[in-house]
């Protein structure tokens, strides 16, 4: 089990990035956009450092919806392989078999 601290932070980031999204969305799209004045493009970028670092959605970790575990993540099942393991060999996982040749 992962530590409570970092999954509530994670959670917080979340929130944030929930947050800002509209406004981190329109900005990027105006600081990526080459018809754009220079000068408009500049301010469009030195606005989105003022957005809080936690709000810009790459500082959000992958973890297992169980565990916390933010390594070894499967992202279509959302859970880390230990889990997952576990899981699929008491038969929880609809279609999911331990693979025998």
């Amino acid at each position: 089990m992962a530590k409570l601290s970092s999954i509530n932070k994670n959670e917080k980031r979340k929130k944030l990035v929930k947050k800002y999204a509209g406004k981190y969305a329109k900005l990027k799209a105006t600081a990526n956009d080459k018809s754009v004045d220079e000068t408009e493009r500049l301010i469009a970028r030195l606005k989105m450092a003022e957005i809080p670092r936690n709000g810009n959605p790459t500082r959000i970790r992958n973890r297992c919806e169980m565990t916390g575990r933010p390594r070894a993540y499967y992202r279509k099942f959302r859970l880390a392989r230990v889990m997952l393991r576990d899981l699929a060999n008491k038969g929880l996982i609809p279609g999911v078999t331990k693979s025998s040749w």
